[in-house]
């Protein structure tokens, strides 16, 4: 069965409390409730996992080498910043989609770089928690046509 790791970042923890006008009300147990249905429905295994710590998200991309087929990235503000977890998805050659529950292109200036855009098959952003069930047909289709 196709597996997926979905990662979360810094402050996904708080989702449904922390500034729910640009993040809605759903929290992040509600998503990965979602994610493990919609999964379990598309034929794929999923995982998730959040952390505030860079190095923890590090870490779990490097262990996703060999156990997952591809990830889903949430990285929060780490996306506009960290060069190190460009370079650990770089290394790992696992297909990730980027995700944001907002639109980061119609907001702040500095939320508009991204430094995993470069090392991701794709971005999704704006669509708040559907994003993640949109990332997993993204993932699924790409896997899908790699293997065949």
């Amino acid at each position: 069965m196709t597996s997926i790791l979905v990662l979360n970042g810094p402050n996904l923890n708080l989702l449904g409390q922390r500034q729910p006008e640009v993040y809605g009300t759903t929290t992040l147990a509600d998503i990965e409730a979602a994610c493990a249905t919609y999964a379990k429905a598309s034929g794929l295994s999923v995982t998730c996992a959040q952390s505030n710590h860079e190095g923890a998200l590090i870490d779990a991309i490097h262990a996703a080498k060999g156990v997952h087929d591809g990830i889903i990235l949430n990285a929060g503000a780490y996306t506009h910043s960290s060069i190190a977890l460009m370079d650990a998805i770089a290394s790992v050659e696992l297909p990730v989609v980027e995700l944001h529950l907002s639109n980061i292109h119609a907001r702040e200036s500095f939320r508009h770089k991204s430094y995993i855009a470069p090392v991701a098959i794709g971005q999704i952003c704006g669509f708040g928690a559907d994003g993640y069930l949109l990332a997993l047909d993204a993932l699924k289709a790409h896997l899908d046509r790699s293997t065949a």
